[in-house]
């Protein structure tokens, strides 16, 4: 979904989001060190980023929207097949042998 496709809010709690994960990503230190942030702020983060999530559910619920789209790695087995066609032979039509 674009950028545009969103409403005001839903801009606002993406960004949000992506702040919040940011600040936990570049405050982020090598087990056994003490991290920077409180536990207590930690904790705060994590609870506002729920809230994030539980109203982005809510509002794609209440436009509509799709949200079972989940992301996938490049080496997971898909469930389609794609099957190639040559889409010259069918424009030109199925050759028979009495032809």
């Amino acid at each position: 979904m674009t950028e545009p496709d969103l409403t005001k809010e839903e801009r606002i709690l993406r960004m949000m989001k992506r702040v919040l994960t940011d600040v936990a990503k570049d405050t982020a230190c090598e087990p056994g060190l003490r991290h920077p942030l409180s536990e207590t702020t930690v904790q705060g983060i994590r609870e506002c980023l729920f809230v994030i999530t539980e109203r982005e559910q809510e509002l794609a619920k209440e436009l509509g929207r799709d949200t079972s789209a989940r992301p996938r790695f490049i080496d997971e087995p898909k469930s389609e097949v794609v099957v190639p066609l040559n889409i010259d032979s069918m424009k030109r039509g199925i050759k028979r042998k009495d032809d």
